[in-house]
């Protein structure tokens, strides 16, 4: 660094004056600022941004006139010019709180113009492996590069701040200009997730599409045509999600390799055949099919590629993979003794065609085989199922080994155990480190127990938490701006900020008390209870008012021991606290009223003396609920047309399940036409979910809860807009889950269109929460299983074998609700085929079976043949053969009978011939 003059008093007077300049947040002054300061004084100034920061950080530059992010410019660029050493540099630079505006990387860079080249490359070296500092400074890093010399190591975030900056209309002269292309464009093709820029689809503009400007690069010799199709290659061949291949797949197809270059990479086009998404492996079959037919592919590499891609489930890739393997047999029947083995990979399939094609061309090729490798296939054939059992048994005769026929047992998974919620952090500093934790927002249980730590610590000592909060969140964005909770809040944020003191009083009045108007849904209701619960919290933290929380789970699901309550409100009593309204109403809506110790808790709690006390008397003995009725239309049953304002009757009149101790809800679907094909189109926004009359909750419970009440001002009655859930949303009420389920229904019904995701994460919370099960339940198991997501359908999966599991599973009311939405098109019967074939592989074949019975009879008896229909008959037929099932199907014979040989009519043959053959099967046991 150049010594300049500082001249003492002088130097102070200049170290003053940069001050007041980053006090009123002038960045752009820095430079000229900087400049005359020697070491000593730039040394002396960098203590005081120091402090400058901290109390930027603490919030005291908050309020007008002051504007914090100006200032955070400011203390940037003139942090930037005083730290000695590069590494010092490069942390303060690299900072997240400092992160700022664009033009403070250039201010940054021009007051580090006095540094030498190694102690520039030694700050861009730094900041390039801090990913985020990286994507954010390219324009800093960049010219650090340039002015030292030296070339950055390219990392993930200095490649995704590259590409960002030189996407343009020059995209193809940029990349000839910069001499880094090579190897960023090398390191940018074998990301895990490459840069949003490359990823981009063509567009209308095509001079900005990556693909073709690398092509033109490898075509002008700059980029390596070798070295790019092995980079892409290796990085389909790592797999991952399919949106993060599309770029080197896009690259090797636009090259074209030749025939030569193919054959060099064989083993890669194996690996990715077997293992990558289904769009990528099909372009390796392609590849390796047309290298089989230039005779270039070993039979070796052949076998290795038919065991691979017959382990897959998508019946394009298999049947193409059978095809190929008879086509090489056919050309080279020598060839038999290694692939045929490889085929018989395809008998343990899910498809009953695949295993058809596989034994017919293992019988084709057979004789060309020798004993060893016969006996081998003839062991693997015992993975056939029984339809195929028979031309097993002719094609392999004795060699085929006859398994014992034992009892089937059904298996089903085990019943959760409740785990109790872990006590409160017992120091601050343990607190802190649950609160900043980001699964806060994920995990209840976690969210339950910092919440509770926060007030129990904040009652004891408010000033010692609240200085723990300002170091643990050095910029949080409430402090700085309180209207954020204005129109929601991000968990337990709203409490440290109410703990702090930066709330408005008004505003938390407000949004304490407030409840829902007739326009609310039942997204809204439930935030509604979980923000009155925390704004309330967040005006009491840190007071005698508040000691602890009331409304703290016992259990992982959100409910409560009733006698621990009991307990908690004579703590209040002994104290002389009242309890806060919305924690009093949400603990006693937690509560286990069907617990064992309920009544002993209703005596207890009577004895206490107190009103709060007599209210959860009255609610564990059942006296302040009211009956539950969920009621709805079936599949064949119009619904009366209704104004939006208006409750309809069920068309049904059935379907009620009484429960004295639970709040009411009935579920309804509206329909203003008649044409099934048109409901689906608006089922989300025309659900209309209607709370029975509860008036002990409309005369006692605050506003938030008065929608579980049924006053008609207060209960919401349509929803109308999807919103995303929060995890929160399945403790609110862990003893009432058919209301909880008919709260998810409206996000439920708009998973089965669209790009959702997510959705049923609630199914879990919901069959381990306590109450009957009764239409809505089902409702939302239905709609989970036809989600368009595969991971959703497989956590609706795990929710229906866990209810089943735990004895409770309506499995006939399932199939009856499954059948009405298959028939009306929201759900579809290919995605509820996969959800069900992944249930019964589980070993749980009798109770799949017992849905699939349940809906089958209306939906083969359809006016107009259901689309897709025979894959569920495929798994049907799978089950009954599995457990031995009898009985009659309503409307099987006459599909069985049908003409052709489309899977509608093979398969309802097979189920007929299934359940016909099941009185000779072995008893049924469940485990």
């Amino acid at each position: 660094m150049t010594a300049r003059a500082g001249g003492g008093g002088q130097g102070d007077a200049r170290v003053e004056e940069l001050l007041a300049a980053v006090r009123d947040g002038e960045a752009a002054r820095m430079p000229g600022l900087l400049e005359p300061l020697d070491a000593a004084a730039r040394k002396a100034a960098l203590a005081r941004l120091k402090e400058l920061r901290a109390e930027v950080r603490a919030g005291k530059w908050a309020t007008p006139p002051y504007h914090p992010n100006r200032i955070r410019s400011a203390l940037y660029v003139a942090g930037a010019g005083c730290h000695p050493t590069a590494a010092a540099a490069a942390s303060w630079l690299g900072a997240r709180d400092l992160l700022i505006w664009e033009e403070d990387k250039v201010l940054a860079l021009e007051v580090l113009g006095d540094r030498d080249p190694e102690w520039a490359a030694d700050l861009a070296g730094r900041l390039a492996k801090r990913r985020t500092a990286a994507e954010n400074s390219y324009p800093l890093l960049h010219g650090l590069m340039v002015r030292s010399g030296y070339r950055v190591p390219p990392t993930d975030g200095y490649v995704t701040g590259w590409a960002w900056h030189i996407t343009d209309d020059r995209l193809v002269e940029r990349l000839r200009e910069d001499p880094q292309t090579p190897v960023l464009v090398a390191h940018a093709l074998a990301m895990a997730e490459p840069p949003e820029r490359l990823a981009r689809s063509l567009g209308r503009r095509p001079e900005r599409y990556w693909p073709f400007a690398l092509r033109t690069l490898v075509e002008e010799g700059i980029l390596d045509r070798a070295q790019i199709l092995d980079v892409c290659v290796s990085r389909l061949l790592r797999g991952g999600p399919i949106r993060n291949l599309r770029l080197p797949l896009e690259m090797v197809r636009l090259l074209a390799p030749d025939a030569e270059e193919l054959r060099q990479r064989i083993p890669d086009w194996v690996g990715i055949a077997a293992e990558a998404p289904s769009l990528v492996a099909g372009y390796a079959q392609d590849v390796l099919v047309e290298l089989a037919s230039a005779e270039l592919l070993p039979v070796g590499a052949l076998a290795e590629m038919t065991a691979g891609v017959l382990f897959r489930t998508e019946k394009k890739l298999v049947r193409a993979q059978l095809a190929l393997v008879g086509k090489v047999l056919a050309r080279e029947p020598g060839a038999a003794g290694e692939l045929l083995p490889a085929v018989t990979e395809a008998f343990a399939s899910e498809d009953t065609d695949v295993q058809e094609r596989a034994l017919k061309l293992v019988g084709r090729h057979l004789p060309a085989v020798d004993a060893e490798v016969r006996r081998e296939l003839a062991e693997a054939a015992g993975l056939l199922g029984p339809t195929h059992r028979q031309a097993a048994e002719e094609l392999f005769g004795a060699d085929l080994e006859q398994e014992a026929r034992l009892p089937y047992e059904e298996i089903l998974p085990p019943v959760p155990e409740p785990q109790r919620l872990a006590p409160a952090a017992t120091t601050v500093e343990e607190l802190m480190a649950q609160l900043v934790v980001r699964r806060l927002a994920e995990e209840p249980a976690a969210f339950e127990r910092a919440l509770d730590g926060l007030v129990r610590h904040a009652h004891a000592d408010r000033a010692a938490v609240a200085e723990a909060v300002r170091e643990a969140f050095p910029r949080p964005r409430w402090e700085q701006e309180p209207h954020y909770f204005t129109h929601e809040t991000h968990g337990v944020h709203v409490v440290l900020a109410g703990l702090l003191g930066v709330l408005d009083p008004a505003l938390v009045d407000v949004r304490r008390t407030q409840g829902h108007g007739s326009v609310a849904c039942l997204h809204q209701a439930l935030s509604g209870v979980l923000d009155a619960r925390l704004w309330e919290a967040a005006g009491l933290v840190g007071t005698a008012a508040l000691p602890f929380l009331l409304a703290t789970p016992t259990w992982h699901t959100g409910a409560i021991d009733p006698l621990v309550l009991v307990d908690r409100l004579r703590e209040y009593r002994d104290a002389g606290v009242e309890p806060a309204p919305t924690d009093l109403a949400q603990a006693l809506v937690r509560v286990l009223r069907a617990d064992p110790s309920a009544e002993r808790a209703a005596e207890e709690a009577a004895a206490l003396g107190t009103e709060p006390g007599r209210r959860l008397a009255a609610w564990l003995r059942g006296e302040a609920t009211a009956a539950r009725a969920v009621q709805g239309a079936a599949a064949d049953e119009p619904v009366p047309s209704a104004t939006a304002d208006e409750p309809v009757p069920s068309a049904s009149g059935g379907g009620a399940v009484a429960d004295a101790a639970s709040v009411g809800a009935t579920v309804r679907f509206l329909q203003r036409d008649e044409d099934r094909t048109l409901r689906r189109l608006w089922l989300a926004d025309r659900l209309v979910v209607g709370i029975d009359e509860h008036p002990a909750v409309r005369a006692e419970f605050p506003p938030a809860f008065q929608w579980l009440g049924g006053a008609l001002e207060a209960t919401p009655r349509r929803c109308t807009h999807w919103i995303e859930g929060r995890a929160q949303w399945s403790t609110v009420l862990p003893a009432d889950r058919e209301v909880f389920a008919a709260c998810l229904l409206p996000t439920l019904t708009s998973s089965t269109e669209g790009d959702s995701r997510g959705t049923t994460e609630p199914l879990t919370a919901l069959v381990e929460a306590e109450g009957p099960v009764g239409r809505a339940v089902l409702l939302a198991l239905a709609f989970g299983l036809g989600c368009v997501d595969a991971d959703d359908r497989l956590r609706a999966v795990d929710a229906v074998l866990v209810l089943a599991a735990r004895g409770e599973l309506d499995a006939r009311g399932l199939g009856a609700e499954l059948a009405w939405l298959v028939a009306e098109g929201s759900v579809k019967p290919n995605r509820l085929a996969d959800a069900a074939r992944t249930a019964a592989a589980t070993g749980a074949y009798g109770t799949v079976w017992a849905v699939l019975a349940a809906m089958l009879p209306e939906l083969l008896a359809a006016a107009k043949p259901v689309r897709g229909l025979g894959e569920v008959l495929a798994v049907a037929a799978d089950c009954v053969e599995r457990c031995g099932a009898v009985g009659e199907v309503s409307g099987l014979g006459a599909s069985a009978s049908g003409r052709g040989s489309s899977q509608l009519v093979v398969q309802a043959k097979r189920l007929l011939g299934a359940l016909r053959q099941g009185v000779d099967q072995p008893p049924t046991e469940t485990v």
